[in-house]
């Protein structure tokens, strides 16, 4: 609202310039005066219907209520987790933009290595729990919720079996693996035949080129920063990672791996 008072008081006081004495006013020709008035006012109409300069990305709402993922992540770190955490990712990847073309926050993933720290660590921030938000779905949901055949059968051709595949993910997903903080990935390849699963540190991703052998296209992913389950597992990783598998929404998931498949590129957020 500053910047519409102030630009609507600019063109007032531009208005006034007419006047050139207190109850003294110039003398135009009445074809003139209406030019100047009709002037004036679609410069006003045209700032009164200008959008306001924002943030171009804005943290999302949780598709369900902070408790919904009970009782196997809990309230509280769902509620720092997003409100905190996911946010200061947003507020920094704005900073980091602020005055440049805005794009969706997909396609900053590309090349983030090379654009620097700000969009590979906020940037990626961003995406990546966007990403993860939409995937999980309370445990009753969940519950009814199932791999689709085409899924299954990438799954069983990659990895043998489901269980083989839930293996291989919490192995990738030990501290040992990805030492520290970082992220474990389902991710389907460039030609859209085959899955593998892949850690990556911190924020990065496996669309950003240069973290992995080849650019991928998630189409599910967890978040093993401390912040995503210290509170209720403390350095109970392994645990953390293996309830997990009762919040997973494979609706969403199915989605995601038809749309990476046909277009070969990353889900939007």
């Amino acid at each position: 609202m500053v910047k519409l008072s102030l630009a609507v008081s600019a063109i007032l006081v531009g208005s006034s310039a007419a006047w050139t004495s207190p109850m003294t006013m110039k003398t135009d020709s009445p074809a003139s005066s209406r030019r100047n008035i009709l002037s004036k006012g679609a410069a006003l109409a045209t700032v009164i219907a200008a959008p306001i300069a924002a943030g171009a990305y804005a943290l999302p709402d949780l598709p369900y209520a902070f408790d919904a993922l009970e009782p196997f992540i809990d309230t509280p770190t769902m509620k720092i987790h997003h409100d905190k955490h996911h946010a200061t990712y947003v507020a920094n990847i704005n900073k980091a933009t602020e005055g440049k073309p805005e794009v969706p926050i997909l396609d900053l993933m590309a090349d983030a290595l090379e654009a620097g720290p700000a969009y590979r660590n906020s940037g990626g921030g961003h995406y990546n729990h966007a990403f993860f938000w939409e995937e999980m779905i309370n445990p009753d949901a969940a519950a009814k919720t199932a791999p689709s055949a085409q899924l299954t059968e990438l799954i069983n051709k990659s990895f043998g079996s489901m269980d083989e595949m839930k293996a291989k993910f919490e192995a990738q997903a030990a501290p040992g693996a990805v030492f520290g903080s970082g992220w474990v990935w389902v991710s389907v390849n460039q030609k859209g035949d085959e899955l593998k699963i892949v850690g990556t540190p911190n924020q990065d991703n496996p669309l950003m080129k240069g973290v992995c052998d080849e650019v991928m296209f998630p189409i599910l992913g967890l978040d093993v920063w401390e912040h995503a389950y210290y509170l209720k597992y403390q350095n109970r990783r392994p645990e953390y990672v293996s309830n997990w598998w009762n919040v997973v929404n494979w609706d969403k998931v199915n989605s995601n791996c038809e749309y990476v498949v046909k277009n070969h590129a990353g889900v939007s957020v």
